[in-house]
């Protein structure tokens, strides 16, 4: 039986974990630049980054999106 989940980076990630993971290895600059949106660029924490992109799910698709890429490069 296979388990479809098994080679999904985003599998048991939490939004936080993926956003302190990317700030890790980008910074908040970096990060900003790659993804041009405010929580990232103006006075950005991972408290407000969290709150904007629980609450719009096209920000949080380019931010799940940035993982998976980083992630295969990462592997």
């Amino acid at each position: 039986m296979t388990h479809p989940q098994a080679n999904n980076p985003l599998h048991g990630k939490t939004l936080e974990t993926i956003v302190k993971e990317l700030v890790d290895y980008f910074g908040w600059e970096e990060l900003g630049q790659r993804i041009r949106i405010n929580c990232f660029t103006d006075n950005p924490s991972i408290k407000s980054s969290l709150t904007f992109l629980r609450k719009t799910p096209w920000a949080r698709k380019k931010v799940e999106d940035l993982y998976v890429q980083y992630f295969a490069e990462k592997s």
